[in-house]
């Protein structure tokens, strides 16, 4: 494990010679070799997905996994997009000049080496893989062994592309020990990892946070809401709910718990029962909901749960500040919207609602690094310190500064 990393710590040097220009071009030809690798990327994922079926894989994680050639196509648009975005690195963010005639730059620099632990998710692969070339950081990958072919012949197919452009295929590492234990080390490796990003269940994030002596950013679980207030369009916000829900359960900016104003409740849950029933989605209510319209009991364990499935829960509530209380209670500091056309609620709401995205008359589903204009993302941070929400290739820089003198001494 020490040697290997040691490798990885070198090679970041070689990252450090190239232009962006160069960078650019590396990109575009690993976003063209992954197009013309498509079927044996196929061939390799249908080996996941068949060891998903024989184990019995949640259907939600089965969605995360399964690669077809428009998902494949996807990935490589992601990677150009990359590529098109500004030079990250060497940006003077700012400068000034001391009363002892110092000139002072601080200069954005990349971070170092990157460790990405993340699960079931192979487009992972090539989204961070790319996001870390761009922002001159090395990544060292630990994807979930529920996606090890693909993510095997993913990280081959770029590491390829370097290999091409003599450069180190250490640039791009796939975790040689990927048990319970490589993780273990990998964690504690201060002296060559400068980061890591835990991307998966709630058991991984405790792992490592708990057990990290490399600084952490977490990509916690998404514990969305949507309130619904009694200034909404009604038509808006239905549209908005299903969305938020129903179009990939399975990801973490999806809404697990829909929050409805007690002054419209008898009206609009029936008609929100309704649309759900259309897409069969499991409902769970709270004693108000259940009053209105026939679901299952919610308990405090359900409100607090990260279903990743097609199961919905709903609170009726005091209006915007019983909806805050829920959140405030709940949240997990991922992504909350309300739908209002009352400009003072909505803003009230956005004030009081400590998350990383927070939404007016929107889906949460545009947490997302794609949607954000960043390319793709590492993950969506539910740190505040140093990067939050979709973290794309700013959040991979930190800076250093840069001081001119002429002989100046104190």
């Amino acid at each position: 494990m020490e040697k290997f990393l040691q490798e990885a710590k070198v090679s970041s040097r070689v990252l450090a010679t190239l232009s962006g220009h160069e960078k650019n071009r590396i990109l575009r030809e690993m976003a063209a070799a992954l197009r013309e690798n498509s079927a044996h990327i196929m061939q390799e994922n249908a080996k996941d997905m068949k060891a998903a079926d024989e184990n019995n894989l949640a259907a939600s994680l089965k969605d995360r996994l399964f690669l077809d050639e428009k998902r494949i196509d996807a990935m490589a648009v992601a990677i150009e997009e990359i590529a098109a975005l500004k030079e990250p690195v060497g940006r003077v963010l700012d400068g000034w000049v001391t009363d002892d005639g110092l000139k002072i730059e601080k200069v954005s620099i990349p971070i170092g080496v990157i460790g990405i632990i993340y699960e079931s998710r192979p487009n992972v692969t090539s989204d961070t893989a790319a996001l870390c070339f761009k922002s001159a950081n090395v990544c060292v990958l630990k994807g979930g062994k529920e996606a090890e072919h693909s993510n095997v012949v993913i990280a081959d197919v770029l590491r390829k592309t370097l290999s091409a452009n003599n450069l180190p295929e250490a640039l791009v590492s796939l975790l040689p020990d990927a048990s319970r234990e490589g993780v273990a080390k990998l964690i504690k490796m201060d002296k060559y990892v400068d980061l890591i990003v835990p991307r998966g269940g709630a058991g991984l994030i405790k792992y490592v946070s708990e057990n990290a002596t490399v600084p952490v950013v977490k990509h916690d679980k998404g514990q969305c809401h949507t309130y619904i207030d009694k200034d909404a369009d009604i038509g808006k916000a239905l549209s908005i709910a299903v969305n938020a829900k129903v179009d990939r359960p399975g990801v973490c900016n999806a809404m697990e718990t829909l929050l409805v104003d007690s002054a419209i409740a008898k009206e609009t849950l029936p008609k929100l029962k309704m649309v759900f029933d259309e897409t069969m989605t499991e409902l769970k209510g709270c004693d108000n909901t259940q009053a209105i319209i026939g679901v299952e009991h919610a308990t405090d364990e359900d409100y607090d749960t990260e279903y990743l499935a097609n199961i919905l829960n709903i609170k009726v509530v005091d209006g915007v500040t019983g909806a805050i209380e829920h959140v405030v209670r709940f949240g997990s500091g991922h992504s909350e919207a309300i739908v209002t056309e009352n400009y003072t609620t909505a803003e009230l709401f956005l004030n009081a609602i400590d998350a990383a995205a927070v939404y007016v008359n929107a889906s949460t589903r545009f947490t997302d690094g794609g949607a954000f204009g960043f390319g793709a993302e590492v993950g969506i941070s539910t740190n505040k310190l140093h990067a939050r929400g979709p973290m794309g290739i700013e959040g991979l820089t930190t800076y250093k500064f840069k001081i001119y003198g002429n002989g100046q001494i104190r």
